[in-house]
């Protein structure tokens, strides 16, 4: 999380909200980073966790991210939900929650949701005060 942590600080850099994130290998490899690239891009995809996980398919030649962990200082989005479940990720960890627009567990739990296909496990509140500090500084700031 430390990793995703220095990661989300290069998103403040270009005024994108500083949220970071990592994909691991099954072994703790790290396959991919990303953080948020909205403002720096123009791209409305373009959240830390969609990047880190097209990054990581390119670099496996796959779309499955099987026996691969999602690590992210924010709760995930609807759309990034999304994207880890269809991505086949087997452990999202994440830090703060999103109390106003997170789907894995706060305003909703797309990630377990029994319909689906795919539920990663789900590890949360992983230095979640951290993530939180780093989000209230920035959104202070503005």
């Amino acid at each position: 999380m430390r990793l995703a942590l220095k990661e989300a600080e290069q998103a403040a850099l270009s005024g994108d909200v500083p949220v970071g994130a990592l994909v691991l290998a099954a072994d703790g490899t790290l396959l991919a980073s990303g953080h948020n690239e909205r403002e720096a891009t123009g791209d409305p995809t373009a959240h830390a966790e969609v990047l880190a996980i097209r990054r990581a398919a390119e670099r496996l030649g796959r779309w499955r991210l099987t026996g691969c962990t999602l690590v992210v200082t924010l709760e995930p989005c609807t759309m990034c939900a999304g994207a880890i479940v269809q991505s086949r990720v087997d452990r999202l960890v994440y830090g703060a929650r999103d109390d106003k627009a997170g789907a894995a567990g706060s305003l909703w739990d797309l990630v377990r949701d029994r319909r689906l296909n795919h539920r990663p496990e789900v590890v949360l509140g992983v230095l979640g005060e951290e993530c939180a500090r780093q989000l209230s500084a920035f959104f202070r700031e503005r």
